[in-house]
């Protein structure tokens, strides 16, 4: 399962295991449904509930088959793209920053007097 995001290097967790940052891969041995929470400073927080679908080679009975006489071993990849979307600052939040900034400056010109 390889899991890429937008934009890259965004932490990822799989079913509360942290894998690292995006793109990054892992293995598993059973299909279902994962939760995938990505994070990264200046963006929402993105979580998913993913079902990762068992392709027919995997199904019973042809999971027998495929198992024991193919005579090599299959692969199943799944590829997944995450777009992150960028914290939205209030207005009044971003004013707000603004001020306290502008007050901070002037105090510090106050102390260096």
């Amino acid at each position: 399962m390889t899991i890429r995001t937008d934009p890259p290097e965004a932490l990822v967790e799989v079913d509360g295991e942290q894998l690292g940052l995006s793109p990054v891969s892992m293995d598993f041995t059973y299909y279902g449904t994962r939760e995938i929470k990505i994070s990264k400073p200046g963006y929402e927080t993105l979580t998913v509930q993913q079902p990762v679908d068992r392709p027919l080679h995997q199904a019973v009975p042809f999971d027998f088959v495929s198992n024991h006489f193919a005579g090599s071993h299959v692969t199943d990849r799944h590829d997944y793209v995450y777009r992150l979307r960028e914290k939205q600052i209030p207005l009044d939040q971003e004013s707000d920053l603004i001020n306290r900034g502008q007050n901070f400056r002037s105090q510090a010109q106050i102390g260096r007097l």
